[in-house]
């Protein structure tokens, strides 16, 4: 096997190693907030776009409409979002985060900055700036594989 194949699969398989630790971790801390990863990802996308029609909600998770009525009632029914009308068109319905969602995802934005620091924190801006680019090159060559 030529050298630098070797070293792709090494890497490879640390970003394996990588997408197991993380996914593990970030399960544990969604069910420690009483949530499972799709309705934190639902959550997020909120807290990121703002409020949104379910079809919209849907396309951005890349999720049927279906999956996303079903993450929204159990979100709805712990008081962590809210659908309404939308404004503009009477066959959509929009929905946002209520206060205590808000109050949610603030606590789960607490968690990742404090990973964030302490994975991070200690790194050189040249450091940093390299890890970042290597991981822009890698997840674009992902993407495109889909």
């Amino acid at each position: 096997m030529p050298e630098g194949t070797a070293s792709a699969s090494v890497s490879l398989d640390r970003l394996f190693e990588l997408a197991e630790v993380l996914g593990a971790m970030m399960a544990r801390g969604v069910a420690e907030r009483g949530l499972t990863t799709a309705r934190a990802g639902l959550l997020w996308a909120l807290l990121h776009d703002g409020p949104m029609t379910q079809r919209t909600l849907a396309a951005r998770l890349g999720v049927t409409p279906r999956n996303v009525t079903g993450l929204l009632d159990a979100l709805q029914a712990d008081g962590l979002v809210a659908r309404e009308a939308h404004p503009s068109d009477r066959r959509a319905t929009l929905v946002s985060l209520t206060e205590k969602g808000r109050t949610v995802t603030a606590a789960l934005r607490g968690g990742r900055n404090s990973m964030a620091a302490e994975l991070f924190g200690d790194m050189t801006a040249t450091q940093l700036e390299a890890f970042q680019g290597g991981l822009e090159v890698v997840i674009e060559r992902l993407r495109a594989m889909r």
